[in-house]
């Protein structure tokens, strides 16, 4: 089985049907599932799903706990090893390279993912897969 790491920006897009990339966010996970993929995502990527919940209030962060239960999906801790090798992509690819993502790819490389979903264009070429959704 495959591990697939996820990007706020899918959880977001899946979750909110006005987000642009809903559709493909949603397409982008169900063949994840499809194919029995494993899902996770840095614990950094989901305190950015729940910067709008937050706002909405309680019921509105159990209901994107709710989803990431249901798929399963986990949420991998930022240990001192992740951030490090985070800042060295991060000191590597200088602005292309916002330190959230490179947690994203950092998580990616420690759990040797198959493949990161994103919706952010802009990453640079890693040895880990990534595929844009909805770009």
């Amino acid at each position: 089985m495959a591990l697939t790491i996820l990007d706020a920006g899918v959880v977001i897009g899946v979750l909110d049907a006005d987000d642009p990339h809903h559709v493909a966010a949603r397409n982008a996970l169900g063949a994840a599932l499809a194919r029995g993929d494993q899902l996770a995502m840095p614990a950094s990527a989901y305190a950015e799903c729940l910067v709008a919940p937050a706002r909405r209030g309680r019921d509105a962060i159990r209901a994107v706990d709710d989803f990431l239960a249901d798929l399963p999906a986990e949420v991998e801790p930022i240990t001192r090893q992740l951030a490090s090798r985070a800042a060295q992509l991060r000191a590597k690819h200088g602005s292309r390279l916002r330190l959230p993502d490179a947690l994203v790819l950092a998580t990616a490389l420690h759990l040797k993912a198959a493949l990161v979903l994103t919706t952010d264009a802009g990453w640079p070429r890693t040895t880990v897969p990534v595929e844009v959704v909805g770009g």
